[in-house]
């Protein structure tokens, strides 16, 4: 059940989706999130909160990892070990590069310096150390993680979702128009919404993917979730 707030908006968008393609999310039972989760982003924040809408392109290939919020890794637990970022993290590229990006915009770290080594003599005393809290860190700064297809059943089906998805968005969208949100675009995959989704009356941050190394140290990225805290208790 979505949050409150939300239940009418959400119920325009879905009745904006293809008419099959409903019929697949009702009764298919092999895609992830499942049916309980894929809208897991509007049950925990209001709709009056959001001031930013961080669009990812669609969920994790791994079950595991795919719980209804873009961007975290839900089979990610700790972020930190004794040694720098925790293996789980090491391994997620992206959230790896975001981390790093965060500790340099929080100044805990330089941008010539982000090693395991650097990152293991931080004090982490005053820092979250589960991915739940960095999304919670998110919500609280009002982001909405949402990515651009809600499901996943497999990578060659990724564009189909996406385009199934789009009525969807746009209706999303054009209720959220008048709210003054902005729009966090990782990426070409998400500067391609402008062609697709009415993106028109919203101001909008485009980044490179957290993907590539030189998001660490992106200016746009450093001033932006500098002023988000994510890593704070």
């Amino acid at each position: 059940m979505s949050e409150a707030s939300w239940t009418t908006l959400l119920a325009k968008a879905y009745s904006a989706l293809d008419g099959e393609y409903q019929v697949f999310l009702e009764e298919d039972k092999h895609y992830f999130p499942s049916k309980m989760n894929y809208l897991n982003a509007f049950k925990t924040l209001p709709k009056e909160k959001v001031k930013y809408i961080l669009f990812g392109q669609d969920p994790y290939p791994r079950e595991e990892s795919a719980g209804g919020y873009a961007f975290i890794d839900t089979k990610v637990q700790q972020l930190f070990s004794p040694s720098g970022l925790s293996k789980e993290v090491n391994r997620a590229t992206s959230l790896r590069n975001f981390m790093k990006m965060a500790l340099v915009a929080s100044g805990k770290l330089t941008r010539e310096d982000t090693s395991q080594e650097a990152i293991s003599q931080l004090d982490k005393t005053n820092m979250i150390d589960a991915i739940e809290d960095l999304r919670l860190n998110f919500e609280k700064n009002g982001v909405l993680l949402l990515n651009t297809a809600l499901i996943f059943t497999d990578k060659k089906s990724s564009t189909k979702h996406v385009k199934a998805w789009r009525p969807f968005m746009q209706s999303v969208l054009l209720e959220l128009e008048e709210n003054d949100i902005k729009l966090i675009l990782f990426g070409a995959h998400a500067k391609e919404l402008k062609k697709y989704l009415p993106l028109g009356n919203f101001e909008t941050i485009e980044i490179e993917h957290p993907y590539n190394h030189t998001f660490i140290s992106n200016p746009k990225a450093l001033k932006l979730f500098a002023l988000m805290k994510l890593l704070e208790k």
